[in-house]
This record gives C-alpha cells, structure tokens and sequence, in this order.
C-alpha cells in the first residue's frame, strides 16, 4: 500500500458524518471509484460543510482543527467543476492551469499534491507541484507538457512566472492552504504579485486550522462575499490529544526529552524546536544518548528533509526534531506524541504542532516542556486555546550533572564525590587558589603534574601558578635609574647608505 493510500485511508477514520455520503454531493462517478478504492465514503463534518459550496462557486473560509480532511474538502470540488474541460489531447494549449493551490512549506505542498493526484486517478485532468530547493528542470518539463492543477509554494511559484513557464492567465480558482502560515513567513508580497497575476473573476477559497486577525483582513481583500465554515470553535485544538506541561530548569531540557523517550519507550515521537541551532544540538544530544533522531530545518536541502521524513515514516528515525518548517504539512498515521522542546513564539503555532498526532481521530499525546521564562508563551498559548494547563513536575526525572568543564566544578580526574583526587591537579584547582601561598605550594610539588584522565595526561607548567612577584627593576627609584649629568640618550641608530646618500656630520 502507497503512503498515500495510507493517507486517504487514515483520514476516512476521521469523526465523520455517517448519514451523509459522498454520492449525496453529485460527484463523478471516476471521483467516487477513486474514494471507493480507498475505502472512502463519509465525509468528515469539514468536508460536509464545504463541498457543497464549493460546488456552487461561492469564496469559502473554512477552518477546522488540523487533521480533519480540509485537504479533501477543497480539492473533491475542485476536480468536480474543472471535469467540464477535461481532455485526452497531447496538445499543451488545451491543459492550461485552471486551479491553484498556494501552501506555505514545501512538505505541505508534497502532501496536498499527493492527495489531488490520487483523487483524479481515474479522470483525466493532470496536476503537479512545484517548490524550492530541488531542480527546477523537472518541473518546467512538466509545466510546459500542460497541467490543470497546480500545487505550489508561493517563491518557487514566482520563479516559474519569470522565466515564462507558467500562465495563470486562465486561472479559474485560487486556493490558500494555511494561510494564516504564509503571513508569517512574510509571503503577503508575494501573494500579492500571484494575485495580480490572476484573472479578476475567479473562484478563491481559504483553508486554515487558525484565522487571526491579519488572515480576516486579508480575505476581505480579495474574497467576495465569502461563506465562513467553522465546525470547531476556533483556534481549538483536537479534543482526542492529551496535553501536559512539564516545568523544567532550561539547561535539563535536552534531558528531559531523552528521558521522556526512554520512559514512555516512544519509537516515532516529532520534538519541535524554535531555532535550527537548537534542533541540530538536540538531535546530536539524542543520538549520543543511543536515540535514532535526525533534524530538519529550514538550512537542510529539501532532498534532505525528504529523505529524513520518509525515514521517519518509515521507523528507521525514532525521533525528528523540527522547527516550524515541519509543524504543518506532516501528514503521518498513527503518531503517538509530539513533543515541544521549546514553546512556540506564536501561540497559534501550538495547535498546528500538536495537531501533528491524534490525527484520523486516533488518540494522542501532545507533552510541552517550559522553564520560568516561558510562562508568557504559556500564558498566551493558554488565552488562545481557551484552556488552562495543570503544571506538572515530570517525576522520576533526575537532571545529570553536566560533565561540560566549564559548567562543572570539577575536572576529569575526581574522585566522583566532587571533591579533588589525590593528584588531581588543574586549572579549577588553579582558578580555586585563593592566595598565593596555595599557588606556591603548588609550584612546589613537581616541575610538571600529570593527571590519570582516562588514557589522556595533562601537563601543567607551575610556572604559570607562580604568584605575582615584581622584578629587581621595578624595585629602583627612578631617580636612581637615570644618570646624574641629565637625560638618558639613546644610542644613535645605524642607517643603511645607498649611493653616499648619508649626510655629512
């Protein structure tokens, strides 16, 4: 079975709405073999509302906790009405762009491109995606072969349009995925320059799991008279993930996620970071610990995220560690936990991150770790959501002591109780010494001390433990160092002569 197979059938588990079925919404009967196929007959509470009006032409905003299907609750329509130019010919000039799909992440865009594909399986329109960070080659090929359906990150979009490999002149609707995403990723130019690019009568629908402010102030722009679809109070998240908050001190963060992995024995948890520094390190931490975990981040190639993802999905990664890159766009069945290492800056971030598990209606756990500086990011995250968090203490965690030299107050070589070993000799011990007197005990000791580390000796010069001590010079008066006829004269300086150059004297 295809992971998108895997997909469309995970989503079918979704909370759905047994007395309505697909076949009640007039689609074609190559949509419904398609869904058949999968097992795909109810819709879900989004999908129930939208499709029909969609069907009618309206501007939608829906939003609808992550994990419901607003994939499929747009793209069904969509395939619906462009069917009326569907063709066979092999010219380009009869399959030009007639819907597009904007996503923020290119992981999102792969993820809405693989589901639009397996729903026209069975007709003949034709679809592709294009985003950055792989060649661009393939993509022109497949553009200039014609295509109806487009799926695409607003950047590399752009780019197809310089170089005049793409026209969306005949465009017929426009869909937003994640909006609210793409504002905060500063896209708004950009979708302004797509937008333009667009014929003025058209179709536009809006997807988002969060509609802020900024998102309904941008919809006013450019919808008409749109339908709003809300079957879950917004900005709520899924009622089937468990959410938990640990207070941990910031430096036993990295602890506390390998300690929680080990406990709860999770093989396929997503850990989020705010920073790409931060989920390398913690990445590089787990696997130290004997945890397979990889990192993706905005710095990684996309061959590289994608590699990871799959290996992820896979289970030959038992931990990702993502920043937001990953938060939305991550369509994997049955994952049991997320994890957030730090709390996101946006509190709508949250509900995307944790949306990640309890999808298809399955059970999860979303575990949040926060040390005394977050409690704003809590506070906020607590005011959206409209839910107040009990603060745990994780219990049975005990923070190991940082074996980092700079961060302990003992070197390699103790005795392991802290104190100093029989010759335990080295630069905390020199940075202790609080008088001279113990500095010059220990200069007395041997020329140079060696310490048993494990294999490596060190060698201290106690020269450098000596203390300050001033020279004979220093001690003379200086009416003493000049001489008694007057000023010191310093001793002329021989000259180099080219060509008798040097003047008589």
């Amino acid at each position: 079975m295809s992971d998108t197979q895997s997909e469309i059938q995970a989503e079918a588990a979704v909370p759905t709405t047994p007395s309505v079925r697909f076949a009640d919404f007039g689609l074609s009967p190559d949509i419904l073999r398609a869904l058949s196929d999968q097992g795909y007959v109810h819709p879900t509470p989004i999908q129930a509302e939208a499709i029909p009006i969609v069907l009618q032409g309206r501007d939608v905003m829906g939003a609808a906790q992550t994990g419901t299907g607003k994939t499929a609750g747009f793209s069904l329509p969509i395939i619906q009405l462009l069917l009326a130019h569907a063709n066979t010919s092999a010219s380009p000039a009869r399959h030009p762009v007639r819907a597009l799909i904007l996503t923020p992440t290119r992981e999102l865009a792969d993820q809405v491109a693989d589901n639009v594909k397996a729903y026209c399986r069975h007709t003949p329109l034709r679809s592709t995606v294009v985003f950055g960070g792989v060649d661009i080659a393939p993509q022109i090929a497949a553009l200039r072969s014609g295509i109806e359906i487009v799926i695409a990150t607003p950047g590399r979009l752009l780019d197809h349009v310089q170089q005049k490999t793409v026209n969306l002149s005949q465009t017929q609707i426009l869909v937003m995925d994640e909006a609210d995403r793409m504002l905060d990723m500063g896209f708004l130019p950009d979708l302004q320059r797509i937008i333009n690019l667009l014929p003025k009568e058209r179709q536009n629908l809006m997807f988002s799991a969060t509609f802020s402010g900024e998102i309904k102030k941008l919809a006013g722009t450019f919808l008409k008279n749109p339908v709003t679809i809300e079957v879950a109070r917004s900005n709520a998240t899924a009622d089937n993930v468990t959410q938990t908050m640990y207070r941990v001190d910031e430096q036993t963060k990295a602890q506390a996620v390998s300690f929680i992995i080990n406990e709860r024995k999770l093989k396929q948890v997503i850990v989020f970071s705010n920073t790409k520094i931060g989920a390398s390190k913690l990445a590089r931490h787990l696997e130290n610990e004997g945890v397979k975990a990889s990192a993706i981040h905005g710095d990684k190639t996309q061959n590289e995220r994608m590699a990871a993802l799959e290996a992820f999905k896979q289970g030959e990664i038992e931990v990702l560690v993502a920043t937001d890159v990953a938060a939305r766009g991550l369509d994997i069945a049955e994952l049991p936990c997320v994890i957030n290492f730090d709390l996101p800056y946006n509190a709508e971030d949250y509900v995307h991150r944790i949306g990640r598990t309890g999808r298809a209606g399955a059970s999860g756990d979303a575990i949040s770790l926060y040390a005394d500086k977050d409690e704003r990011l809590l506070v906020d995250i607590e005011k959206m959501i409209k839910y107040k968090f009990v603060r745990a203490e994780l219990t049975g965690f005990v923070a190991k002591p940082s074996s980092s030299p700079e961060r302990s107050g003992r070197r390699e070589g103790t005795d392991g109780r802290g104190e100093r070993g029989e010759r335990g000799e080295g630069r905390s011990d020199s940075r202790s010494a609080s008088s001279p007197s113990s500095r010059s005990q220990q200069h007395t000791r041997s020329a140079y001390t060696s310490t048993p580390t494990g294999g490596r000796r060190e060698k201290i010069d106690p020269w450098f433990l000596k203390p300050y001590e001033p020279t004979a010079s220093a001690d003379v008066p200086p009416e003493a160092a000049a001489p008694a006829g007057g000023s010191i004269k310093s001793p002329k300086v021989k000259l180099a002569a080219l060509l008798g150059g040097v003047p008589k004297s």
